[in-house]
């Protein structure tokens, strides 16, 4: 059964949440919903030794990949100095 809760949050933390719930293909209420089920079926005693990015990676599409540039330091550098606003 749902049961109607009222929190307040910081206007940014929410709209980033908005987005990140919907970009994501869930609704704000049940991604909350989901945050605190997490925190309570394990044994968290401080806010700290929350896994945080296990509910992230749970809903992303697939893992991050990063990838390095081939580009030199030195190249970069150059780069950036010949595109500056003069």
């Amino acid at each position: 059964m749902d049961t109607k809760i009222t929190l307040r949050f910081d206007e940014s933390v929410i709209e980033a949440a908005k987005k990140f719930a919907d970009k994501n293909n869930i609704s704000l209420s049940r991604l909350t919903e989901f945050l605190y089920k997490k925190m309570t079926t394990a044994n968290y005693y401080t806010i700290e030794s929350l896994p945080i990015s296990d509910w992230v990676n749970i809903l992303s599409e697939g893992e991050t990949e990063y990838q390095r540039s081939a580009t030199s330091r030195k190249a970069m550098k150059d780069d950036y100095f010949n595109n500056r606003k003069k």
